[in-house]
């Protein structure tokens, strides 16, 4: 009989998933010049590979919607990384753009229930009063893999070659993905809730809490992802940022970050999503303000960049924290699933958006950034509005059911 696991453990092991799956999101990027050069792909089709990604893990999550829940979450998530593992090996493998489309297609459509399934555990398995906090930390895989992850596989890269990254990522999420069989409970208790019948495919859409929640996903996702695709060549050519320091930059913003978000994380569970991620918003306009809109920022770099990574992880945690709420324990991993289809639609639309409104300067700058920053603004702003209505209807509800015995971490 398997000993029951800790909830500290239990997160720890959760936090592991999550790097592995951020870093094999990560990495690509950073790398693109690599392999792309190695296999004659252009440099201005490169999109359609972290494209790809995006779209097999938006189909993903739209189809995880309609049964993610019907399973045991460790055999969910097993199956889940074993896929992501197979398509990070198999980009390591490619002979050019086609092959590595598909391998990152077949990534995507992994990753993404895998993220579904990894904030289920933690919902789950913490109560509601630390499960900001449990988030936070959990969420710090990011800024491991940006403080690590990145780095190191840049260099594995210079060494070893731009295959080497993906066959070592391959490697260690085979080998998290063992720790989490063997060292996980069966989560199994949201299944007796499922078993008590319900109208429609998928009930918890017609639930205005999670429309609105998932509308909040939305534009937390566009106003980021406006910028995020850009930022790189913004603080080189605009900011006068060195190419041969940006990856300390990144180093320094995943430090900020991993300290950021335990700190936000608590102060969601004492203020409340709607007041935390309001002060996210402020600061985000602010930096756009400064920053993005006169014709020369008005901010340093470095500041620029560790400002927007402070206002991302306000916004990132309170939006996900309020979320794990609105849905019922039956139906948790399915509206993750929905809101990872979102995450990456909204994603996607935010930079296709700013791409029609930039340009390149004659000499070099990156134009048309004040109005990606208006744009930024205008999507970040309904952000607080929509946590305030959520945390409104979730008020109004009847009193959660008691914790769920069985399946779940002991204290």
């Amino acid at each position: 009989m398997q000993r029951p696991v800790s909830e500290r453990w239990l997160l720890f092991l959760v936090g592991a998933v999550q790097f592995v799956n951020v870093l094999d999101f990560m990495m690509v990027m950073p790398l693109g010049p690599d392999f792309a050069t190695a296999l004659g792909i252009p440099l201005s089709r490169l999109g359609l590979v972290s494209g790809s990604y995006a779209v097999a893990a938006a189909l993903a999550g739209a189809a995880g919607s309609l049964f993610l829940d019907r399973f045991d979450r460790r055999s969910a998530l097993a199956v889940a990384m074993l896929g992501l593992v197979a398509g990070t090996a198999a980009g390591g493998l490619a002979t050019g753009l086609p092959t590595l489309m598909a391998s990152r297609l077949l990534a995507g459509a992994f990753g993404g229930p895998a993220t579904s399934l990894s904030i289920s555990i933690v919902a789950d398995a913490v109560p509601e009063e630390r499960r900001g906090r449990a988030l936070g930390a959990v969420m710090g895989a990011f800024s491991v893999a940006s403080v690590l992850g990145v780095p190191l596989g840049l260099e594995l890269a210079r060494l070893g070659g731009w295959r080497a990254p993906f066959l070592a990522v391959a490697g260690l999420g085979l080998l998290v993905t063992a720790g989490a069989v063997v060292r996980m409970p069966p989560l199994r208790a949201h299944l007796a809730a499922l078993r008590a019948p319900r109208p429609g495919a998928v009930p918890f859409l017609e639930d205005p809490a999670a429309l609105l929640s998932l509308a909040g996903t939305a534009t937390v996702m566009a106003a980021s992802f406006a910028v995020v695709p850009n930022l790189a060549a913004f603080l080189q050519f605009n900011a006068g940022w060195p190419r041969e320091r940006l990856g300390l930059l990144y180093m320094a913003g995943g430090a900020l970050s991993f300290l950021a978000l335990r700190a936000v994380g608590r102060m969601v569970d004492r203020f409340g999503a709607p007041a935390t991620s309001g002060a996210g918003t402020l600061l985000l306009c602010f930096l756009l303000l400064l920053a993005f809109v006169p014709p020369h920022p008005w901010l340093p770099a470095a500041a620029i960049f560790l400002l927007f990574v402070l206002s991302t992880a306000f916004r990132n945690v309170s939006m996900n924290a309020l979320a794990t709420r609105v849905p019922r324990p039956e139906a948790r991993a399915r509206f993750q699933s929905t809101q990872s289809a979102v995450q990456h639609v909204a994603s996607a639309g935010g930079a296709f958006a700013a791409a029609q409104l930039l340009f390149v300067e004659p000499d070099g700058r990156l134009g048309g950034m004040g109005r990606v920053a208006f744009l930024s603004m205008g999507l970040g702003l309904c952000l607080p509005a929509i946590l305030w209505a959520v945390e409104a209807r979730l008020r109004r509800r009847a009193p959660p059911p008691a914790p769920m015995a069985g399946g779940g971490p002991s204290p």
